[in-house]
């Protein structure tokens, strides 16, 4: 086989695992009433030192703007966020996790860490590793921090 039909088939093969991912994510996030872009926004929130401005949230999840206020109205309603004036300008919101925002991450890592398992059944745990290490191999090298405060 070719290298160009070789990598054809590995793009197909990595598209179709992350389309089974994502639904096998999405059937255990739906008991907890979360969409997978509100995990993702929880999880983002919780790698922050300090509460993020919404703009800065919709940077870091590269996202428009609106897109954050719909995510944050939905987990205020869920009570696993809360808005927050800015102390230094009243002009600025943040958004901060709240006590319950915590527990439901708690839920969420579980039910992200079952989908995975699930997927990766087939593999004894020696291929696990060994694609963790590969998919290690893939990840971009910039480790520096965002200017956000995250």
């Amino acid at each position: 086989m070719s290298s160009v039909d070789s990598s054809g088939r590995l793009a197909d093969q990595l598209a179709d695992l992350t389309r089974r991912l994502h639904r096998a994510q999405r059937r255990r996030l739906e008991p907890l009433g979360v969409t997978p872009a509100q995990a993702r926004l929880l999880r983002t929130l919780e790698r922050c030192d300090s509460p993020p401005r919404m703009a800065d949230l919709a940077a870091l999840m590269d996202v428009v703007p609106r897109a954050i206020t719909s995510l944050v109205d939905a987990l205020e309603e869920h009570g696993a966020v809360r808005r927050a004036p800015d102390a230094a300008s009243r002009r600025v919101t943040r958004v901060e996790i709240t006590e319950e925002g915590a527990g439901l991450l708690r839920e969420l890592r579980e039910a992200r860490r079952s989908a995975v398992r699930e997927l990766l059944a087939p593999l004894s745990g020696a291929e696990q590793e060994e694609l963790s290490t590969l998919l290690s191999a893939l990840e971009p090298e910039t480790n520096a921090q965002p200017s956000s405060g995250c």
